[in-house]
């Protein structure tokens, strides 16, 4: 997994509240089990037209905000059925971190298990950013997940909470399995002496 360090990038203000796991990705695109290749199908039933035409009209195909890597959304986002597919598309689509008043709790944890920061700021703070983003769409925020702030250009910083462990999974690019291998060589003289003791098993 990518470590997350520092993030400078645009924004782009999506501005809805409950946005569920179907909304970020129908059920028809849940055959794969790949990280990849999701970003296309992203937010499908609100991004295209019937003839699978991208609507102008949504903010995630307006051309000022086609490589923005921070998403500010409204709250309860991710909520709706578990589905790990929900971060691997907005990752696919190129976000690394999303702004919210709240999120539904496993679409939160699941974020952080694939390199995605779920950030919890206060609605007034997320207000600020959303309207930063619409009326200056080139606007760069700096996320500084070492020191947990976000900065707006040079006029306002915010801090974030975030639980020590999951901060140090991020910044060290760290999933289940790359936790798991950090013990390698124990498990490994574990599995030395059980063979050992117990060479029938």
């Amino acid at each position: 997994m990518e470590p997350f360090t520092k993030l400078t990038s645009t924004a782009a203000p999506l501005d809805m509240i409950n946005v569920n796991t179907d909304v970020i990705i129908p059920k028809q695109f849940l055959k794969t089990v790949k990280r990849t290749g999701l970003g296309i199908s992203a937010f499908f039933d609100i991004r295209y037209d019937d003839n699978g035409k991208e609507l102008p009209e949504f903010v995630l195909n307006k051309p000022e905000y086609k490589s923005a890597q921070i998403l500010i959304a409204g709250e309860n986002f991710g909520c709706g059925s578990s589905r790990e597919h929900a971060p691997w598309a907005i990752m696919d689509m190129g976000f690394r971190c999303i702004i919210a008043p709240s999120f539904a709790d496993i679409f939160y944890n699941n974020s952080f298990k694939n390199g995605l920061l779920p950030m919890v700021l206060s609605q007034d703070q997320v207000t600020v950013l959303m309207e930063e983003a619409k009326t200056n769409p080139e606007a760069l925020f700096e996320v500084d997940l070492g020191n947990q702030t976000i900065t707006r250009g040079n006029t306002s910083s915010f801090s974030f909470d975030l639980d020590p462990f999951r901060k140090h999974c991020l910044l060290n690019g760290l999933d289940d399995v790359g936790l798991t291998l950090q013990k390698d060589a124990v498990i490994a003289a574990f599995e030395a002496k059980n063979k050992d003791e117990k060479p029938w098993v």
